[in-house]
């Protein structure tokens, strides 16, 4: 079964609160939470918002954080985050200048117990994360161009999901592909033969009037 991240990044501030109540409720599996800096990726800098989210939900859930870090500025961005002991933090190949680079970024997360993924955009080539695959725990795979909600999934990612897969299973690598971006009813399946096995899912999700017959549909 796959697992489900829901993305906070449309939410309602307003009802916030009850909403992490109710996806929690709903068995949602992370609280995915896309920091943008407004530099790296289009649409405007949530930083704010986005930690509050983040505290917030620490003081009243256990369910695992999945950070997911758009930004130029890595390093502080992570330090930012540690005290809250998030699950995962996933940080953009696009962002860093060469393999020591990602390599200094790794080893500060894995010094903190945080587990470790790259994300990469539509236009990416994986070859640009194969270097370096060995030393993460996920890769984020971009259906979508960052930095926004609500988009429809590029048809074309889907078969970067399957290359991907295919180079996991033959390198016998234990890596979860994670695939974010235009994730709904239409799409669920494609990605899911593709081969991901975590879904961030936003607006299918946080827009619906029935957060746990959405997650349910997911995961079945």
């Amino acid at each position: 079964m796959v697992q489900v991240s829901t993305s906070l990044l449309n939410l309602d501030k307003e009802n916030s609160l009850r909403a992490f109540y109710d996806l929690e409720v709903a068995k949602t599996d992370f609280f995915h939470i896309d920091v943008i800096d407004g530099n790296l990726t289009k649409g405007k800098s949530n930083k704010k918002i986005m930690k509050e989210y983040a505290m917030q939900i620490k003081h009243i859930s256990n369910l695992p954080l999945d950070i997911h870090l758009m930004v130029e500025d890595i390093k502080s961005n992570i330090e930012e985050y540690i005290p809250l002991e998030p699950d995962r933090i996933t940080f953009h190949i696009e962002a860093v200048k060469n393999k020591e680079e990602a390599l200094e970024i790794i080893k500060l997360l894995r010094e903190n117990n945080i587990k470790i993924g790259i994300a990469i955009n539509p236009e990416t080539d994986l070859n640009k994360i194969y270097d370096i695959i060995n030393y993460v725990h996920m890769v984020l795979i971009m259906t979508v161009e960052p930095g926004k909600g609500g988009q429809e999934l590029i048809p074309d990612t889907i078969k970067k999901v399957e290359v991907l897969n295919e180079y996991l299973k033959l390198n016998d690598l234990e890596i979860d592909i994670e695939v974010d971006g235009g994730i709904n009813e239409k799409t669920i399946e494609d990605v899911k033969k593709a081969g991901a096995n975590i879904l961030v899912v936003g607006t299918y999700i946080t827009k619906s009037d029935d957060f746990k017959e959405r997650i349910n549909i997911i995961k079945s």
